[in-house]
C-alpha cells in the first residue's frame, strides 16, 4: 500500500475526515466535527501550556553559573547542545508527517507541535547567551556532529526518521511514529534528570524552570503520536499489528540502551543525588512507560518502578499539565520576578 499525501482541497469529500491516512478530507477543519473525540481537548491543551522563554528571568541563574564545577557546566552544555539538535530534528520531521495526515485536525495539532518544538529551540539559545560568549554558545550548537556518543544516539532517531522521508508508506510511517515517541519520550530524560537535580539543590532553578516546560509539552506529543499509532493499527487491520508493537518493543529496548551509554557519559558517578544505577533503571522504566503506551510488552519486566521517585515523572496528570514535583493540576502562569520553578 503506497501513502498518499493529504490534498489541498477537495470539493467531494466531507469536512470530517474517513481516515488518519489514506482517507478522504475537504481539508476544512471544524473543530466542532471532527473524527477523534480527543483532538480538540489536546489542542486547548496545547494552547494552555503556551509560554515563551524571555518570560523567564535568569539573573539568578547568570550569578550562579561561575559557582558550577567544571563537570556541572560541561555536562549543562553538552545537554543543551543535544537537546537543541532533536527539537530541530522534531520541527522539520513533525511538519512532513503532517503532510500525510488525512485528518485536519491531527494536521493541525501537528502544526501547533512544531511551533511549539521552535519555541523549545529558542529556549536553548537564550539559556545560552545568558551564560556563555557567543562564540562558545556557537561551539555547543555544534557539539552534535563532534561527540562520538551523541552521533551514535542521533543518527538511530534520524536513520528512522530517513527511512520514512525516503520511502513514504503505512509501514514507515508507523515505524516513524515509535522513533517520534523515543525522542520525544525517552531521548530527553537522563539530561531532564540532570537538570532537575540541579534544582532541587537550587541550583539553575529558571533553567529547570523552562525544562519543566518542554517536559510538559513532550509528554503531550507522546501522547499525540501514541494515539496516531494506535489509531492508525486499529484502521488498517491489513497491517499487522502484533509485528509493529514487537518493533515498538525492540526499538524502545535499543534506545534504553543508548540512553544508558548518554547518561554514564553526561553523568557518571560524578554526582550526588543521581545514583548511576537507579538512572539507568529510570530509564528502563521510562522505556517501559513508553511501550505501554504505544500497546506493547514492556522491553524490561523487571523495571515496573521508578527508583527516582523524587522526579515522579510519569504520573502524567492532565496529560503533562502539572507540577513536576507536587502533581498537582494547575492552569499555566506565566514566570516572572515574583514566581519560579519552586512555585509552579
Amino acid at each position: 500500500m503506497t501513502l498518499q499525501k493529504r490534498k489541498l482541497v477537495d470539493h467531494e469529500a466531507p469536512n470530517r475526515s474517513t481516515g488518519i491516512i489514506n482517507g478522504q478530507t475537504s481539508n476544512v477543519l471544524n473543530w466542532d466535527d471532527t473524527r477523534f473525540a480527543w483532538a480538540y481537548p489536546m489542542y486547548k491543551n496545547m494552547l494552555q501550556n503556551f509560554w515563551i522563554p524571555d518570560e523567564i528571568n535568569m539573573s539568578n541563574d547568570l550569578k550562579q553559573w561561575p559557582e558550577l564545577s567544571d563537570k556541572e557546566q560541561q555536562s549543562f552544555k553538552k545537554i543543551i547542545g543535544l537537546l537543541a539538535f532533536l527539537d530541530s530534528i522534531q520541527t522539520d520531521y513533525s511538519g512532513k508527517i503532517a503532510d500525510y495526515l488525512t485528518d485536519s485536525s491531527l494536521a493541525a495539532l501537528m502544526q501547533v507541535l512544531s511551533f511549539q518544538e521552535v519555541v523549545h529551540n529558542q529556549s536553548y539559545s537564550y539559556v545560552l547567551s545568558t551564560l556563555v560568549p557567543s562564540h562558545e554558545q556557537e561551539e555547543i550548537f555544534e557539539y552534535w556532529k563532534h561527540d562520538p556518543v551523541l552521533i551514535k544516539r542521533n543518527q538511530f532517531i534520524t536513520d528512522g526518521y530517513q527511512e520514512f522521508i525516503d520511502d513514504p508508506s503505512p509501514e514507515s510511517f508507523l515505524k516513524s511514529c515509535v522513533y517520534d515517541v523515543v525522542l520525544e519520550g525517552l531521548f530527553f530524560y537522563a539530561g531532564f534528570a540532570f537538570f532537575y537535580n540541579l534544582a532541587r539543590n537550587q541550583k539553575m532553578v529558571s533553567t529547570s524552570t523552562m525544562i519543566n516546560y518542554i517536559n510538559r509539552d513532550e509528554q503531550i506529543h507522546v501522547h499525540l503520536f501514541t494515539r496516531i499509532f494506535k489509531e492508525t493499527l486499529q484502521e488498517h487491520p491489513e497491517l499487522d499489528s502484533d509485528e509493529f508493537q514487537r518493533f515498538a518493543k525492540d526499538t524502545l529496548k535499543k534506545a534504553a540502551d543508548l540512553e544508558i551509554e548518554w547518561a554514564h557519559h553526561i553523568i557518571g558517578h560524578d554526582f550526588p543525588g543521581i545514583p548511576i544505577e537507579d538512572l539507568e533503571n529510570y530509564i528502563r522504566f521510562t522505556a517501559n512507560t513508553r511501550a505501554q503506551q504505544l500497546g506493547a510488552d514492556r522491553p524490561f519486566p523487571e523495571n515496573r518502578k521508578n527508583p527516582l521517585r523524587w522526579i515522579r515523572a510519569y504520573q502524567n496528570v492532565d496529560e503533562g499539565k502539572s507540577d513536576f514535583f507536587e502533581q498537582k493540576s494547575r492552569q499555566y502562569t506565566k514566570v516572572s520576578e515574583n514566581n519560579g520553578f519552586d512555585d509552579l
